[in-house]
């Protein structure tokens, strides 16, 4: 949703009424994953995207009944093999599209914790009683909440969340209710986060890049020539420590990935012992073959693990032959990427 934030903030200043589409379940081949949203308003302006062009129209349409009667619909889209390719779909699938108005008080209480980066769920009731479909509630992952479904069943709908929150994955709930009731558990989790140890010139190509991603963005340098706002006017903050005291500083997650590249193990060296232990899911550093292992030789010196070790990518990023900076940021945001979403596990150590 963080992608369409500031067409919502615009149309929610200008009082425009507002649809918004959510895929609420996937089948086969679909181009926008679950959770996916696209908001439209009645005087035709659209942000965002459900798929891959194949359905947007109708849901469009949709959109602008529901602006003007206030129902919320389910809406389901399906594409058989044969026509697949037509609408740019690699083989048949399915999806299933919530399309409510968009409440003003929700989305007041809702934008706060996605731009601050918190964890939270959204729960939609999208199949139920009709005085309790579109009904929203809130909750965080310190237990709070903020709206009610129904008070008979809010506990349930609580429970329910706070699991979505562990799993990290958003998904329809079926509750056992008098009548059938189901959810849409939109879990909201913070951006994951690039933080470049150095403030060198391929740092400011990768932060660039980290941005367009959609990730957050974090600088260290002591150096104060680096390390500025001039050459950083992109970045979410610029830390001017040294890398062993500014990574105390900063919370690394299972959301994290931190690159070293600045070449001088003054600088990536205490950086390392602290990044490699940790829950970062990616830890990478520049350097030649030859660099790598005295680099891996002095972290065994200094007691780092065996395992811990292994965790290092490097040479650091996915080989596309590239020579630039800009390329070789590029290659190192898509090992970052690909390591995120499962595609690469731990780089071979050696």
């Amino acid at each position: 949703m963080k992608n369409i934030l500031p067409d919502l903030d615009r149309w929610y200043t200008n009082a425009e009424a507002i649809a918004l589409a959510t895929v609420v379940q996937t089948w086969g081949s679909s181009p926008r994953q679950v959770g996916s949203k696209m908001a439209l308003t009645a005087s035709g302006e659209i942000s965002g995207s459900v798929s891959g062009g194949c359905v947007e129209g109708a849901v469009y349409e949709t959109g602008l009944d529901v602006i003007k009667t206030g129902q919320p619909q389910l809406l389901h889209f399906g594409v058989a093999n044969e026509t697949a390719w037509e609408v740019g779909l690699a083989c048949g699938g399915s999806i299933d599209v919530f399309v409510q108005r968009l409440d003003r008080e929700w989305y007041a209480a809702l934008r706060p914790i996605i731009t601050s980066d918190q964890s939270s769920v959204g729960v939609t009731v999208i199949r139920g009683p009709i005085d309790l479909l579109g009904r929203q509630m809130i909750v965080k992952e310190d237990d709070q909440t903020l709206g009610s479904i129904a008070p008979e069943i809010d506990r349930a709908v609580i429970t329910a969340a706070q699991d979505a929150l562990c799993s990290g994955q958003s998904h329809r709930f079926e509750l056992s209710a008098a009548e059938p009731l189901e959810v849409f558990l939109d879990v909201i989790a913070p951006s994951p986060e690039v933080i470049t140890v150095g403030g060198v010139h391929i740092a400011i190509a990768l932060t660039q890049l980290a941005k367009v991603m959609g990730y957050r963005t974090t600088v260290i340098d002591p150096r104060g020539v680096f390390g500025t706002e001039a050459r950083f006017p992109h970045v979410d903050r610029l830390i001017h420590a040294w890398p062993d005291e500014a990574l105390r500083q900063v919370n690394l997650s299972c959301l994290s990935a931190v690159v070293m590249l600045t070449h001088d193990p003054k600088l990536d060296d205490p950086a390392l012992k602290i990044a490699l232990p940790s829950e970062a899911f990616y830890v990478g550093a520049l350097g030649s073959q030859v660099t790598q292992k005295q680099r891996r030789q002095r972290m065994l010196a200094a007691g780092i693990s065996e395992s811990d070790l292994a965790r290092l990518h490097g040479p650091i990023g996915i080989d596309l032959g590239g020579q630039t900076s800009e390329e070789i940021a590029l290659a190192v945001m898509a090992e970052i990427v690909a390591v995120h979403n499962g595609r690469i596990m731990l780089y071979p150590s050696g």
